[in-house]
């Protein structure tokens, strides 16, 4: 075996055998060469990081329901604040991550939506969410709010019209 290969597998066995440490990584095979890494799972340890970094307030009024309206402090990663349902809060927008869709995108200009009146309630969502700042407003003015609204519970109240 040449110095340089053996070098290079030295410092390949060193740098899995840390990752090893952090949990990051484990060797498909008992003996590490250069060529036996497993790829590393980036993308669970940036969805973790990115997780950590959630950080939401909800403000709600008008709901008909007297104990959802408020603000609240939502936290993922792990689930916190104040939000009264912060385990499935974040539950449901880890769902809507893994599916690539953006909750907080307002309904486009000139939709068609039908005519309906789902009741008085707004909402306020400030904060960072998947590493992108967030400041969104809901309401149950017509068909498309209201299912946008329906999208994002139970990080929503599930209002009453």
């Amino acid at each position: 075996m040449s110095r340089r290969f053996s070098r290079t597998a030295t410092v390949t066995a060193a740098f899995a055998a840390s990752l090893a440490a952090v949990g990051a990584f484990a060797p498909t095979a008992a003996a590490v060469g250069p060529f036996d890494l497993a790829p590393l799972p980036l993308h669970s340890l940036f969805q973790e990081r990115k997780q950590e970094q959630d950080r939401l307030t909800v403000t709600v009024v008008d709901t008909n329901i007297t104990r959802a309206d408020g603000t609240y402090e939502l936290r993922c990663g792990p689930a916190g604040g104040t939000h009264p349902e912060a385990a499935s809060a974040c539950a449901r927008l880890d769902e809507l991550a893994a599916e690539n869709k953006d909750p907080f995108t307002p309904v486009p200009k000139g939709q068609m939506c039908t005519m309906q009146m789902g009741g008085p309630a707004t909402a306020r969502v400030t904060g960072t969410w998947q590493g992108r700042s967030v400041d969104a407003t809901f309401s149950r003015k017509n068909g498309c709010e209201i299912s946008r609204w329906q999208n994002l519970v139970p990080v929503l109240p599930a209002a009453r019209g």
